[in-house]
C-alpha cells in the first residue's frame, strides 16, 4: 500500500516509544571519516562502535510484509514502515540522520542494519578494503551500526531496524533491495529516497 511521504524525527512518547516525523530535517552532520574502528571506542558522531542502549519499538506496520520467511519466524511481527523523503544524492545523508536519530533515542548500535541501494557507504568501502572476512565478521560482532550493499542483503543477519538509502541502482535494484530488507527488519524499516518511486514499489506488492 502506498506511503505517505513524512519528514524523519525519532522520538519517545508517553505510551511508549515510537518512531515518528517532525516538520524539519535536522541538519546534515558530516560523514565519518574512515578508519580503524576498535570494538570498545567511544561512537564518535556517526557510524562507530558505542556502548550498548535500551531498544525501542516504533510505528506504522505494512501488511505487505505479513508473509513470513527463512528470516523471519512465523511468530514475529510485522516490522513498522517509515518513509523519509529524500533525492538520490541526498539518501545516504537521509539514512545517516536516520541512524543518528535512533541512536539518540536509545537504540543501540548493533540493532541497526544500513543497506544501500547504489555507491556503498563510505564505512563500507573502507572496511571492505581489509577484506571480506574481516568485514563480515564486523557484523557477526553485531557492536555496531552494519551497513552493506544492498546486493548483498541475502547475506546480512536480520537486526531489528534496517534502513534503506535508495541511493541509486536503478529501480531493480531498489525492487529487490526492499523485500530483502524487509525481511531483515525486525520491527522497523526506515526507506529514504523519491516518495513517489518508493510508494510506486510498495504499491505494486513489494
Amino acid at each position: 500500500m502506498p506511503l505517505i511521504p513524512e519528514e524523519p524525527q525519532i522520538h519517545e512518547s508517553a505510551q511508549g516509544p515510537r518512531v515518528t516525523p517532525a516538520t524539519g530535517r535536522s541538519t546534515p552532520t558530516p560523514r565519518p571519516v574512515p578508519g580503524p574502528r576498535p570494538a570498545a571506542a567511544p561512537r564518535p558522531g556517526r557510524p562507530g562502535p558505542g556502548p550498548a542502549r535500551p531498544t525501542t519499538p516504533a510505528q506504522r506496520t505494512n501488511s505487505s510484509a505479513a508473509q513470513p520467511s527463512a528470516a523471519r519466524p512465523e511468530n514475529r511481527s510485522v516490522p513498522q514502515i517509515q518513509l523519509i523523503p529524500a533525492p538520490v544524492d541526498g539518501a545516504l545523508d537521509a539514512a545517516d540522520e536516520a541512524v543518528d536519530l535512533l541512536l539518540d533515542s536509545g537504540r543501540a548500535p548493533g540493532d541497526i542494519l544500513v543497506l544501500t541501494t547504489g555507491e556503498q557507504h563510505p564505512w563500507a568501502a573502507h572496511e571492505l578494503s581489509f577484506g571480506e572476512a574481516a568485514y563480515w565478521a564486523q557484523q557477526d560482532a553485531r557492536d555496531d551500526v552494519f551497513y552493506a550493499d544492498a546486493a548483498a542483503a541475502g547475506r546480512a543477519a536480520p537486526r531489528p531496524v534496517v534502513v534503506v538509502a535508495v541511493n541509486g541502482g536503478g529501480d531493480d535494484a531498489a525492487a529487490r533491495a526492499l523485500p530483502q530488507a524487509l525481511t531483515r527488519a525486525g520491527t522497523l524499516l526506515i526507506v529514504c529516497g523519491d516518495p513517489q518511486r518508493i510508494n510506486t514499489l510498495l504499491g505494486a506488492g513489494v
